[in-house]
């Protein structure tokens, strides 16, 4: 058996096979297209002309996508949503959507702030209105509204509004709507994790859209056997239905791959991976094996979000960087790109404009297109370009560390080939065989997570109880994902104590990963 792992970046589609002993049968590199099936199908044909493999021999297809990403950003395909808060009346100051872009609040169709919630110890804020919650269900179904983002105020403690919000919502409005749940997908604080909500629920159309186009592509493709997995963003992977009822999990998958790939490739387990595309520069902290998570809330087209993201720093560096010599001798390298166009206008491939991989031919680097078309450019402008990609690169690498020590770099993605292996900061450097594909490696190698979160009164549960309960409920967490609960093992826990609490109350965090069914 075969898997089948594809990841769309910006530049480019990756493709990879891998045969049952995880080793990489082959690799390709394909241009992302407007009309992203248009080059996932052109991957994964070439894939399987390079590979000779059967389709029908291929058993899992693991798909990494920017969709959901791009839907946010571009304000595009969204769907038409309905938003109920249920915190009056003590979040009434605040609105749902109070600092969103005009463009974006447009999604919402409705929306109702009701009676009920909960403190932060648990106790009951007001009594669930059920009776406006019900008005407002059939106010929506009068419009045709096929999904809903339901969030309360301290649902981390308690969900009990939440899930009878939900049942009352199936109850009017249908089985097939679509129901986003804060509890389900946020964390601490309302209104990071209602938004992260409402993006949830406005994302149902281009999740669906996604998931069902590329089982289509690749029942097209005679690979008809294959269970299908989407990429989320710590690193691990999804079913179609749980990808469904949480598309936003999908964003930032990218960088993860890579970080995962990356750490497959290499070996190791502790690690900074710097991933070098055509446009864009990720970097990323692989931690026991896994992507380390932001602790920090998230920005995503412009909705301030605190469900789990990547600790990610990306720069304007890549393989297409605009290389320009100012007129007081001085070089600037991007953050300008010439992106997926590089093969036609990078100087090595014919064309006029001079890009870090030019450079990078150019010093002797890597040997790609025609070597002769660079030799005009002098080795004083070549060097002091590439002191400004070691610039780049460098000051980064210290954004992520934690401490002054030096640590290593896994060195991935088709771009990498502009930067240099001495780098400082770095203890070692690591450029692994196949690493210009680690984004759809790591999709490929990937497993299935459960994330688990609490607030526990170590006063009332004690700590050993806490953490052995917390991790039974994110091992059910994973194997309800699709994982083989006999491979399913705990991969981080962390317990912090929160001093503005009553008691000695902690936030208990644990996650369990293990392999697909």
């Amino acid at each position: 058996m075969y898997k089948l792992g594809i990841d769309v970046g910006g530049t480019n589609t990756d493709a990879v096979l891998i045969d049952e002993n995880l080793k990489v049968v082959a690799s390709v590199k394909e241009h992302t297209t407007r009309d992203a099936y248009d080059g996932i199908l052109s991957a994964v044909r070439a894939v399987l002309k390079e590979s000779g493999v059967n389709p029908g021999e291929i058993g899992q297809a693991m798909l990494g996508t920017t969709q959901c990403t791009n839907a946010i950003v571009e304000r595009r395909h969204l769907a038409p949503i309905g938003i109920l808060r249920i915190g009056a009346p003590a979040t009434l100051g605040i609105p749902p959507m109070v600092d969103w872009a005009e463009d974006l609040r447009a999604v919402a169709v409705d929306m109702a702030v009701i009676g009920g919630g909960f403190e932060y110890d648990g106790k009951e804020l007001a009594p669930f209105d059920k009776e406006a919650a019900r008005k407002f269900f059939e106010g929506l179904k009068e419009k045709n509204v096929k999904s809903v983002a339901i969030s309360c105020v301290f649902s981390t403690i308690r969900s009990d509004h939440e899930e009878e919000a939900g049942r009352l919502c199936r109850e009017i409005m249908g089985e097939d709507v679509h129901v986003s749940i804060s509890s389900e997908i946020g964390t601490m604080g309302l209104i990071e994790r209602e938004n992260a909500t409402i993006l949830n629920a406005a994302l149902y159309q281009v999740a669906e859209s996604f998931t069902n186009g590329f089982a289509r592509s690749l029942r097209d493709e005679g690979i008809a056997n294959a269970d299908i997995y989407l990429s989320q963003n710590d690193g691990t992977l999804m079913t179609m239905e749980y990808a469904r009822r949480y598309p936003i999990l999908t964003i930032a998958c990218g960088p993860t791959n890579s970080i995962r790939g990356a750490s497959y490739l290499s070996k190791w387990k502790n690690a900074i991976v710097i991933d070098v595309g055509g446009t864009t520069t990720d970097l990323g902290v692989i931690q026991n094996g896994f992507p380390r998570e932001s602790s920090v809330a998230v920005t995503i087209g412009g909705v301030r979000t605190n469900f789990r993201m990547p600790d990610v720093v990306s720069i304007g560096l890549g393989g297409g960087s605009v290389v320009r010599e100012r007129k007081d001798g001085s070089v600037t390298v991007g953050p300008d790109s010439v992106g997926y166009q590089i093969t036609e206008k990078a100087l090595v491939f014919g064309g006029d404009v001079c890009t870090a991989t030019d450079i990078a031919v150019r010093l002797g680097m890597t040997e790609l297109g025609d070597a002769s078309r660079v030799a005009h450019l002098s080795e004083e402008f070549a060097r002091k370009a590439m002191d400004a990609i070691r610039s780049l690169a460098e000051d980064s690498i210290d954004a992520m560390k934690v401490s002054s020590d030096n640590v290593d770099i896994i060195l991935v993605g088709g771009g990498s080939i502009i930067l240099p292996e001495d780098l400082s900061g770095a203890n070692s450097v690591s450029k692994p065989e196949n690493g210009g594909v680690a984004n759809a490696i790591g999709s490929a190698i990937s497993k299935i997570s459960g994330n688990y979160e609490a607030l526990v009164d170590y006063l009332e549960t004690p700590r050993e109880q806490a953490l052995e309960e917390a991790k039974k409920e994110a091992v059910e967490l994973a194997v309800q994902a699709g994982a083989v609960r006999e491979t399913v093992e705990i991969i981080d826990m962390e317990d912090t104590p929160l001093q503005y609490y009553p008691g000695n109350t902690n936030r208990v965090k644990v996650k369990a990963a293990g392999d697909l069914a």
